[in-house]
């Protein structure tokens, strides 16, 4: 057999050579698009169920939220099993498949079964489903620094806020836009806020409880729209912009007034900017630093999303 293919490819030499260079050429292109990971994705098809709940302590997130869900979610066409996780403030449910199911249709049916739940969950607590990614979806890390190498000292709180700012307002959207990304993250830095303190003494003698002002902040802090007037075949819209743009805005809010005198904001309470509480950090060579972080699509070639990801932090920077 071996003598007849050796004669066989003698005779056809220039078919033997086109071959040869087809084949290389084939071998060649498929290296180019291999997927390169550095270990196997063996990862099941899996749906977490988040919930914040904040205050809540785990007992209370295991009765309250983490047991209607998995009882809500329990009999779906090929669910495999479920497991939990309740911590102080947090409910995670993850929801197994079987292999092979289409992780679109299984995370359909968790939407559609989360409807009916909402009802029986505490006030201010929606469950919101996962990233459709996995344990080796990280795949792209960065930290976000000033020019002047100011992250290599021990930066203020102020500064870490700015540049957390810079991540979630102009870096992360952004890198929404790059095919085979399904989730940015940022770790680090502080999560700006507009606080209101109250002074109970100033509150008391001007006749103002806590109600009032947290009524006011809220009632104080949107646009509302009256329709339109016509006029000479023209149209003139009819709006009252009330939403607040900074803290003096805040300051001048009207609470009512005490012996004609109106009462501000600014009269009972101090307006500043402050910062989210945390529970973690991130550092770089010691130094606490802003971090991002790029989850890959389940099923994405990750050297791919990679170099795409990195080709946007060019057009960013």
């Amino acid at each position: 057999m071996f003598n007849k293919l050796i004669q066989f490819s003698i005779k056809q030499r220039l078919l033997v050579i086109v071959a040869t260079i087809f084949m290389g050429i084939w071998g060649a292109y498929n290296f180019l698009i291999l997927p390169i990971d550095a270990v196997p994705d063996i990862t099941n098809v899996q749906v977490q169920i988040n919930t914040e709940a904040p205050g809540f302590t785990p007992l209370e997130v295991e009765q309250r939220i983490t047991f209607p869900v998995e009882t809500v979610i329990a009999g779906l066409p090929k669910l495999k099993n479920t497991r939990s996780l309740s911590r102080y403030g947090l409910s995670q449910v993850t929801a197994i498949f079987e292999d092979g199911t289409d992780i679109y249709f299984a995370r359909q049916l968790i939407s559609s079964r989360l409807q009916g739940v909402k009802e029986v969950l505490p006030e201010n607590t929606e469950p919101l489903i996962g990233p459709i990614a996995t344990g080796l979806g990280e795949i792209f890390m960065w930290s976000v620094e000033r020019q002047d190498n100011s992250s290599n000292k021990n930066q203020e709180p102020s500064s870490l806020m700015e540049l957390r700012e810079v991540q979630d307002w102009i870096i992360r959207p952004q890198l929404f836009n790059v095919p085979g990304v399904t989730e940015v993250n940022s770790i680090g830095g502080y999560v700006k806020q507009y606080q209101v303190a109250p002074d109970p003494m100033k509150m008391i003698a001007f006749g103002v409880n806590f109600r009032d002002l947290m009524e006011a902040l809220i009632k104080n802090n949107s646009n509302t729209g009256a329709g339109y007037i016509e006029r000479q075949g023209e149209q003139y819209l009819i709006r009252s912009p009330g939403q607040v743009k900074g803290l003096q805005d805040i300051r001048k809010i009207l609470l009512g007034s005490h012996d004609g005198v109106p009462i501000y904001v600014k009269d009972v309470a101090e307006v500043k900017l402050g910062k989210d509480l945390r529970t973690g950090a991130a550092t770089i060579n010691g130094k606490e630093a802003v971090l991002g972080t790029v989850f890959m699509l389940k099923g994405e070639n990750s050297r791919s999303v990679s170099l795409r990801v990195a080709e946007k932090m060019k057009e960013i920077n």
